[in-house]
């Protein structure tokens, strides 16, 4: 088990780290949406920046085990991945759209969906552009 856990240990903390921002993302944009009463567009940018600031850290230390402690290449680091999440935001954005206001879906259903088309995405952009090996 312990073999099987090291040979995707990235895979692995990935999915955890990618579950507890998906988390974050959820319960935020639930109490944005729901509880404050936010347009949903709002409430899922709100959301983004408390999920961006988690997974930036949670990836940096736990997934990708950069070991940058350079000020210029950590700030490198943020940059390029805040930069990376602003496209996937912008996908985000249009998808939840696409599927609240054309498809007429329910909006933390949409959320949920939009979520793990993100998580693939997300992935995507950090492991080949953040926190190359």
């Amino acid at each position: 088990m312990i073999k099987l856990y090291k040979k995707y240990e990235e895979i692995i903390n990935y999915l955890i780290v990618g579950f507890l921002t998906t988390l974050i993302s959820m319960v935020t944009y639930y109490l944005f949406s729901k509880v404050i009463h936010i347009n949903y567009l709002i409430a899922n940018i709100l959301s983004w920046i408390f999920a961006v600031l988690f997974a930036f850290v949670a990836n940096k230390f736990l997934v990708f085990k950069s070991k940058n402690k350079d000020f210029k290449k950590v700030l490198k680091e943020a940059f390029d991945f805040f930069i990376a999440r602003i496209l996937s935001l912008i996908i985000d954005l249009f998808l939840m759209w696409l599927l609240v206001s054309i498809i007429k879906i329910d909006d933390m259903i949409a959320k949920l969906i939009v979520q793990f088309v993100i998580i693939v995405l997300n992935y995507i952009f950090s492991k080949l552009f953040i926190f190359k090996k």
